[in-house]
């Protein structure tokens, strides 16, 4: 009997002690996050490396104010649709109080959605954007199409460029790009002389390219990304187009350099000056960041960072920790609804948070943070990014 009641008062101690953890635990949750990215499909020489750059963020930090910072990574497969599923179960099934992602920017679009029927925060690591209400739950790292277009357009004006020939995605990010030169080159007094199309997944794009070189413009830009950003550049050299050619920051990438080949030799675009962090002056703020990230890229992946795209995720990062901890202040609990509010609140009021890409500024009627000191122009040389002045 004696032995019989010892067991039990040990149960009830372990029980109580188990309450007591419980409790503890319920009070000092892990803070969930949600990424979702495109490991297959024509997106995902964009979605893998922003994968990459998830892992260094979490080997350069894994906690907000003791807390520990749990990531749910889904794939997309590149399509939007299955992107807003993964969203909804991230949201609905694992109580994420954030979710990052993805690589493109109808993926980020069909997220956007369900992030503000949830009343969840988006960062989005694609160049996405949605004016007023619709957007109210987002933010967006990639610096604006307008703002790293109007260095290309210095650079063709500088170059005596007076006509451009415009190739793009068929989908909103080839919208924002064409958006974007048609109210900055005429300004400058470029005529564009055409607006061809094409889907991410097509495999060419002789017919455009055919009518491009027709018209004889001086000059070439894109508005694409990833591998099959490279497809305009090798139609135009077998063509034997002679003229400039131009991109934007969507195509910095070892997968486009590699395509392209001798295609894209001479290659002006805009990019983060993270691209070219060992080449900038000591006295840029973003060049000790993004130094740190290499090293938390090299630490977690084994080889050093090639490529745009995984800084982005770094950077959504750096928001989310410095968003959290603000968030944590107001005593709400993650998991809640509260929190999330808390959460958006912190994110949107983001003031000169220096990341790899830009230092940050967020309002609540602004969807992008970035200014010009996000932005810098590169020119590839034998296959290198190198920083033009």
């Amino acid at each position: 009997m004696k032995v019989l009641n010892r067991i039990r008062t040990f149960a009830a101690i372990a029980a109580g002690l188990g309450a007591l953890t419980g409790a503890a635990g319920a009070w000092a949750a892990d803070l969930k996050v949600g990424f979702i990215t495109s490991l297959s499909g024509p997106v995902s020489s964009l979605g893998i490396p922003y994968d990459k750059g998830m892992k260094a963020a979490q080997a350069y930090k894994s906690e907000v104010g003791g807390r520990k910072v749990q990531v749910i990574a889904l794939d997309d497969a590149s399509d939007p649709s299955t992107a807003a599923r993964n969203a909804r179960k991230l949201i609905e099934e694992d109580k994420v109080d954030v979710i990052i992602g993805t690589a493109g920017a109808p993926g980020s679009l069909a997220i956007a959605g369900v992030a503000r029927e949830t009343k969840t925060p988006l960062i989005s690591i694609a160049n996405a954007d949605l004016a007023g209400e619709e957007g109210a739950w987002m933010v967006t790292l990639p610096q604006p199409a307008p703002l790293m277009m109007g260095a290309m357009v210095e650079k063709m004006k500088q170059a005596g460029v007076k006509t451009v020939a415009y190739i793009g995605y068929s989908d909103a990010w080839g919208d924002l790009v064409y958006d974007a030169l048609m109210k900055s080159a005429p300004a400058a007094g470029i005529k564009v002389v055409s607006n061809e199309r094409y889907a991410r997944s097509d495999s060419s794009v002789a017919g455009q390219v055919l009518k491009i070189v027709a018209l004889r413009p001086d000059a070439v830009i894109t508005g694409a990304s990833g591998t099959p950003g490279a497809l305009p550049y090798l139609a135009l050299a077998e063509r034997g187009y002679k003229g400039k050619i131009y991109g934007m920051h969507s195509l910095i990438n070892p997968d486009f350099i590699r395509v392209g080949g001798a295609s894209v030799e001479g290659l002006l675009a805009p990019t983060g000056p993270v691209v070219v962090a060992e080449q900038l002056p000591d006295s840029n703020p973003m060049k000790k960041i993004a130094m740190d990230f290499r090293a938390a890229y090299q630490k977690a992946n084994g080889v050093p960072p090639t490529d745009t795209f995984s800084a982005y995720s770094f950077d959504a990062w750096l928001i989310y920790l410095d968003a959290a901890q603000r968030a944590l202040a107001s005593k709400a609990e993650p998991g809640t609804p509260q929190f999330r509010l808390a959460l958006r609140d912190a994110i949107v009021s983001t003031k000169e948070l220096v990341g790899t890409h830009s230092v940050y500024n967020f309002k609540p009627t602004d969807r992008y943070g970035s200014d010009d000191r996000s932005r810098v122009v590169v020119k590839l040389e034998k296959g290198q990014w190198k920083l033009v002045p």
